[in-house]
């Protein structure tokens, strides 16, 4: 299976330099995404990373990838859950603002409007997947990307553990960001280690 860039033992490309990214951001707020994006919804531009290292295939067989010390906080994670007999399946890891654009240019042509679209997903360039360090987990039984996710063991294991390998929910309900609850989406940081 390939990954977002299309090949099965390379990162996804990543934006070279500063103007890459202008250009993108750019393109973004042509398609109506407001400039003030950022300020409004409390949110910063998310760098992508220089180094990536593949974290193995998510549920679809597609391989992903993440900043080597998230990948590394990840497995020690996965290898606990497991310990504990549960299974975090990976949905998503590594997202770049491109193929962010092209989230948003799927849901623009289905019918959704901008806002409907900035709800539940976050804009490109401020999206947390570019940073290198966020992973969409389900668990088995489980649809991916649904709030159903909270009702499982994994969700409830997530809520007591992930914060001792780095990882914090990143949207819970009612967050100051306006992004839609998503009990699926945690982040590394290196400063949430206990």
């Amino acid at each position: 299976m390939h990954n977002a860039s299309g090949s099965t033992n390379m990162p996804p490309h990543r934006c070279g330099d500063a103007g890459e990214r202008r250009a993108l951001m750019e393109r973004a707020f042509a398609l109506g995404v407001p400039r003030d994006y950022g300020r409004a919804r409390k949110l910063r531009v998310q760098r992508e990373p220089m180094r990536l290292v593949s974290i193995g295939p998510d549920i679809h067989g597609r391989t992903q990838w993440l900043q080597p010390r998230a990948a590394r906080a990840l497995a020690r994670m996965r290898e606990a859950a497991a310990r504990a007999n549960l299974e975090l399946q990976i949905v998503s890891a590594f997202r770049s603002i491109e193929y962010q654009i092209g989230i948003v240019e799927r849901k623009w042509a289905r019918g959704l409007n901008m806002d409907e679209i900035l709800r539940v997903s976050a804009a490109p360039g401020y999206s947390e997947h570019h940073s290198g360090r966020c992973v969409d987990f389900t668990a088995p039984g489980f649809p991916a990307l649904e709030e159903e996710f909270e009702r499982s063991a994994a969700f409830r294991w997530l809520q007591r553990n992930a914060m001792k390998y780095g990882f914090t929910l990143s949207y819970p309900r009612r967050n100051i960001h306006g992004i839609a609850y998503e009990p699926w989406h945690w982040c590394w940081h290196a400063q949430a280690l206990p």
